[in-house]
């Protein structure tokens, strides 16, 4: 008998594993972790590029963990408010929320929990301007651009990409203690990449967005117009990524990365205006986020090659 008691408490312990690991990675998803990973990196960039040498370990640290969970939080609070629409798009529907695997409460819990703790190590352990900073990052992106932008007007994603685009300035912040001109440029780069990012996504997406109302620009003005947008968004693009080496930011390493990748991504912003390639927006969105890390990464290696080899 006992041995047939411990086998039905082992039976029991192994069945509730997968239910708690599904649990977990609920949560996870409620933080939209390769969007955060994406944003952290940028501001990783912003910390490196502050300083001439190797980063200070504590603000470098707490700086990345505070950002990080202030992104993951707003992320979080984006689910809560966008559940009802997120169940009735073919991209969202099996998020935790429209599933019905978290509750509104669980989220908005766990939003507030982490939100409080990035402020707390960000004010501690880093400086209390990047702490301000990252709150109003995070107040305009779950507030004012998921709560009143996104369903407001068609350049939702353009006004609403200024919270997104701060990471860099709140890594410079972290590091410095304040915002400088080539942290604005940072700033600047991920600003006008968001909008042929995001539209190339709305335009693979834009029976779901019409569907539950959100006035994505290829709704409200169709997908021609939307992609001459993203060409001349993609041109501009280009041009102001040149302009790191311009102000000796960066060297000739950069210079030719900043290039390459630049006509990389603009032969599919090209491409993408052939409405015959359904393909195309899609793939666009996918090379977005290639060419952005790639420049990044360029600024962060051609700011190294002098340190370790001076």
């Amino acid at each position: 008998m006992a041995t047939q008691s411990n086998n039905e408490t082992s039976a029991i312990q192994t069945a509730s594993l997968p239910s708690d690991s599904i649990r977990l990675r609920d949560y996870l998803e409620l933080t939209k972790p390769k969007v955060v990973l994406l944003l952290v990196f940028t501001a990783i960039a912003g910390m490196v590029l502050s300083v001439p040498g190797m980063l200070p370990l504590q603000e470098t640290v707490f700086g990345i963990l505070g950002i990080g969970l202030a992104a993951a939080s707003a992320a979080a609070i984006n689910h809560v408010v966008d559940q009802h629409a997120d169940a009735q798009m073919n991209r969202t529907r099996n998020r935790p929320l429209p599933k019905g695997n978290l509750s509104t409460a669980e989220c908005l819990w766990f939003a507030c929990g982490i939100g409080v703790l990035s402020m707390i190590l960000l004010v501690v352990f880093v400086n209390t301007l990047t702490a301000v900073l990252t709150f109003f990052s995070l107040i305009g992106y779950a507030c004012v651009y998921t709560m009143y932008l996104k369903r407001a007007t068609p350049q939702n994603i353009v006004i609403g990409g200024v919270a997104g685009a701060m990471p860099p300035v709140l890594g410079w912040a972290a590091i410095t203690g304040e915002v400088t001109a080539e942290s604005l440029l940072l700033f600047l780069i991920v600003f006008i990449w968001t909008p042929p990012h995001f539209w190339a996504l709305a335009i693979h997406r834009k029976d779901d967005y019409a569907k539950v109302n959100i006035p994505m620009l290829p709704v409200t003005h169709g997908n021609k117009y939307t992609r001459l947008q993203i060409l001349l968004y993609t041109i501009l693009l280009v041009l102001i990524t040149l302009v790191p080496y311009l102000i000796h930011m960066s060297g000739l390493l950069y210079l030719a990365a900043a290039i390459g990748f630049g006509g990389w991504f603009l032969v599919h912003a090209l491409r993408i205006q052939n409405a015959d390639n359904p393909r195309q927006p899609m793939r666009m969105f996918v090379v977005s986020i290639q060419y952005l890390m790639g420049v990044f990464a360029a600024l962060l290696i051609d700011h190294y090659v002098p340190v370790f080899f001076s």
